[in-house]
């Protein structure tokens, strides 16, 4: 509580406001700021410049590690970036549509590191050979209800997927995998890669990435599929 001075007849919150308005005073005097003590609450009372270093060095330290995280995912970043440059260049050097799913399937689980990828097609790309990672739906859009919604938006989906989406993509191995991610490639199928890690896709995680992978995918399938 303010104590009142009977010399002046002003008390702290008088100081305290005259100084809040006048941030420049201890400019014209400063040896008070050596002198006055600044309550900490560790240890003995500082002068306000010792107090001012401490706290300069601790928003400097507070900055360096802000520093090494945004360094850190720049690399990160970088990492991927050389990983979608090499899916495109497979993509390209594909002919054929299951030239080029198989390149993006590669890809996907060699330079990504992705433990379960999968290909859902029903846009008619039937004649493709068996594959463990192929899934199809001869019925088209019309035998996939569980993916009602999904297949009217083009954003891609991460996180922990429905019961059913997740056996009809990943039949036995449905149950280890703990998060997902699903990518719409154009209107004739649907790319998903599973993981038993439940952090590696999360809903709100970026998909920058995912965006780029499904639209490399997608244009790589047109081509080919243009091509035949």
């Amino acid at each position: 509580m303010s104590k009142p001075s009977p010399d002046l007849g002003i008390n702290a919150d008088d100081v305290a406001g005259y100084l809040r308005a006048h941030p420049g005073f201890l400019a014209d005097y400063p040896d008070l700021a050596t002198s006055l003590e600044i309550p900490r609450e560790q240890g003995a009372a500082a002068s306000l410049s010792v107090y001012q270093l401490q706290n300069l060095r601790e928003k400097n330290r507070e900055l360096e590690v802000r520093l090494a995280e945004l360094i850190g995912i720049a690399g990160e970043n970088e990492t991927l970036m050389q990983r979608v440059h090499a899916l495109t260049l497979a993509v390209l050097r594909s002919t054929t549509v299951e030239s080029t799913l198989r390149g993006i399937v590669s890809r996907l689980q060699e330079d990504f590191r992705s433990e379960r990828v999968r290909v859902l097609v029903y846009g008619g790309q039937q004649h493709l050979p068996d594959e463990p990672w192929l899934v199809r739906e001869p019925r088209g859009a019309a035998g996939l209800p569980e993916f009602g919604d999904f297949l009217g938006q083009q954003q891609p989906v991460a996180g922990r997927l429905a019961p059913n989406r997740l056996r009809r993509l990943f039949g036995a191995d449905a149950e280890d995998v703990r998060s997902a991610a699903m990518m719409k490639l154009g209107d004739e199928a649907i790319l998903a890669i599973g993981s038993t890690d439940p952090d590696r896709f999360a809903p709100g995680m970026g998909t920058l990435f995912l965006k780029m992978i499904a639209a490399t995918a997608s244009a790589g399938l047109f081509r080919a599929r243009e091509a035949a």
